[in-house]
């Protein structure tokens, strides 16, 4: 084990890591991140309460209003990200094998995950010093008049991360919140905690002042609520199910705070007849296996040509089959465990679901090894096209389910038949196809020939269930700051 995670997880319970300092909440209620490789517990952490929930966001609040935070040069901020980027940069070792050990992601993908963070963190970086408004002309009588607009932070942030990717949602997150002069009082999930925390501990040997940056783990119900509900809290900042995010925008809306949600989705492989069959089975495949399809962005209802659809079905079984499972921290590992046992639970029942559904299992759907979460790539068949669970509803894990389609219009019905509207991919050699199916698919963020990735510049939004607003790119500066209009009568 690498010495940095060892020492680091010598401490067996954490506690928040508030105003540049590690605290315990007063109660002794604690959540065990464990292994999802071995079923070990790895470390105990604190359930943030209401009262530890408070302390930040005063803490951050004082930063925002009066502290050090407040009155730095927009120059010195992007100085301090670029310098915790390079910081991040240089820990890729110890964060990536941390979050293998909490999350059981590949090591190769852990690193990939980091090193996306250090970007994201140099993005936002620049931006910190291109903050700007316009002058505007004014058709006001009495006087001469001269009016311009400005960007001022929003105010202090809640942001409330999922599982998946735990150290992107961080730097997703904090990054546009730093860069436009916010505060931010953070709350990593419960299963994925302790990246989170080592990055915050990080943020201190920067030199970004005690109190920009708190962590309060714990879970939705007691941590969550707390912050969602804190009067001081400007903006929520939520990634995760649907079905939380109603129940959090509501309780932003009842208290007029800004939210942005990025939630769930069931996303479309639309494959036209014209496609490269070459690299259509690779590319289906890295695009719902990837992370153990527990990304939200991932592949999971593939649409296929009758006439290709049994031999293209095959071809993507097949590289499921030769898939090796095991530890992420093994080299030769190909795809590891879901994260946690829970998780493990409901991604078996969908499997099941969908055999008493009678839908065909082409590869997979069983529990790959007696110990540890590990779920079996697989791949159903629906050609009955069958409104059932596991072609309807968000499995969040290594299932996709495949389906026939006779001729464009057809496909696009099908592929549009969903609550959620968060991504697709199309596969075709055409660019008229391209064009014309990325205008008629109803979804936040589309790939042409390949499976859909993030990049800090490009805005990632979902269209009805799954979400409002965007992150990344500029719309996150939009988001983390407020416009305000100044009219001068001279």
């Amino acid at each position: 084990m690498n010495k940095e995670v060892q020492q680091f997880l010598s401490n067996k319970t954490k506690g928040a890591f508030i105003n540049g300092k590690f605290v315990n909440a007063t109660s002794e209620k604690a959540i065990a991140v464990v292994n999802p490789a071995t079923e070990e517990t790895l470390s105990e952490v604190v359930v943030s309460n209401k009262e530890l929930v408070n302390e930040a966001v005063q803490a951050a609040n004082h930063q925002l209003e009066n502290g050090d935070w407040s009155k730095l040069l927009a120059n010195k901020k992007e100085y301090l990200l670029l310098k915790y980027a390079d910081l991040i940069e240089e820990n890729t070792s110890a964060l990536a094998e941390l979050l293998v050990l909490e999350h059981g992601k590949l090591l190769s993908d852990a690193k990939k995950e980091v090193s996306a963070a250090v970007n994201c963190f140099r993005y936002y970086a620049g931006w910190a010093t291109k903050i700007e408004g316009s002058t505007i002309d004014v058709s006001l009588s009495g006087g001469n008049h001269f009016a311009y607009t400005k960007r001022e932070p929003v105010g202090v942030v809640g942001a409330i991360a999922p599982w998946n990717v735990p150290i992107m949602m961080y730097a997703w997150k904090i990054a546009p919140a730093l860069a436009c002069g916010c505060t931010i009082v953070f709350k990593p999930s419960e299963e994925t905690p302790l990246t989170s925390l080592l990055l915050a501990e990080l943020s201190k040997e920067v030199g970004i002042p005690d109190g920009v940056i708190n962590i309060v783990p714990g879970d939705g119900a007691t941590t969550g609520q707390a912050i969602t509900n804190h009067p001081l809290i400007s903006k929520i900042t939520f990634t995760g199910s649907s079905a939380t995010g109603r129940i959090i925008g509501q309780n932003s809306a009842k208290l007029l705070k800004e939210f942005t949600l990025e939630l769930g989705g069931k996303n479309p492989v639309l494959v036209l007849d014209d496609a490269d069959f070459s690299k259509v089975p690779g590319g289906v495949a890295k695009g719902i296996f990837y992370n153990q399809g527990q990304v939200c962005v991932s592949g999971s209802r593939l649409y296929l040509p009758k006439n290709k659809f049994d031999n293209t079905l095959a071809d993507i079984a097949s590289i499921a089959e030769k898939m090796k499972l095991g530890s992420g921290l093994d080299e030769n590992t190909k795809l590891g465990p879901v994260v946690s046992k829970d998780h493990f639970n409901k991604v078996m029942n969908y499997i099941d679901e969908g055999k008493q559904d009678s839908i065909e299992v082409v590869t997979g759907g069983g529990r790959a090894f007696d110990k540890g979460y590990f779920v079996e790539p697989t791949v159903f068949a629906n050609t009955d096209n069958k409104a059932v669970s596991v072609a309807t509803d968000e499995i969040f894990g290594p299932v996709i389910t495949a389906m026939p389609y006779s001729n464009v219009d057809d496909l696009l019905e099908k592929a549009n038949a969903t609550e959620y509207g968060l991504s697709a991919s199309i596969w075709t050699s055409n660019l008229g196809n391209a064009h014309y199916l990325a205008d008629k698919v109803k979804a936040g963020i589309i790939y042409i020939n390949s499976a859909v990735r993030s990049d800090p510049n490009l805005p990632l939004g979902g269209f009805k269930q799954s979400g409002i607003g965007s992150e990344l790119g500029k719309s996150a500066i939009n988001g983390f700051t407020k416009l305000k209009s100044v009219c001068i009568n001279y």
